[in-house]
């Protein structure tokens, strides 16, 4: 276990996990994403989703589920890869995989109390919404740090090779 007591969770633990931060009076932070590459973009927007609350937990996209939205080639890093950086970082209290199209089965299993996603996303847009707010909860969206994102890391490294 990691100082800062990150771990990699099934759905069910991560959902115990949440259940216990608040009955201990916390707040259940919540994002997800692929996060193939990681990169000072993503470490910024974890930090401001971690500040909104009390634990902070991250659904990664399986390969399969990447690949369906990324595109062939992608994910670079394995989903175990890409699970074992984020509970690497400070901001990160609890990593689950999903392999659905969307995040809205694991969001409705955890039930966070603040859902955060890139200000790329519209308000309407933004998977698992109804489920945060019809239990009180709130959406927040993050901007995201200008020229940060794994693609064009990706285009950069392929300009210079």
């Amino acid at each position: 276990m990691k100082p800062h007591g990150a771990q990699a969770c099934s759905p069910d633990e991560a959902a115990a996990f949440a259940e216990g931060i608040r009955a201990r009076g916390g707040t259940v932070v919540f994002t997800n994403g692929v996060f193939d590459l990681l990169h000072p973009g993503h470490v910024r927007y974890l930090r401001e989703a971690r500040a909104l609350g009390d634990a902070l937990i991250v659904a990664v996209n399986s390969d399969r589920s990447a690949r369906a939205i990324k595109g062939r080639g992608r994910p670079l890093n394995s989903e175990h890869e890409r699970v074992e950086l984020l509970l690497a970082l400070e901001p990160v209290d609890a990593a689950v995989l999903f392999d659905e199209e969307t995040p809205h089965a694991i969001i409705d299993r955890i039930q966070p109390d603040v859902l955060v996603k890139g200000a790329d996303w519209g308000p309407d847009d933004i998977v698992g919404r109804d489920v945060v707010e019809r239990r009180g909860g709130r959406v927040v969206r993050i901007a995201l740090a200008p020229g940060l994102s794994t693609t064009t890391l990706i285009e950069r490294v392929r300009r210079r090779g």
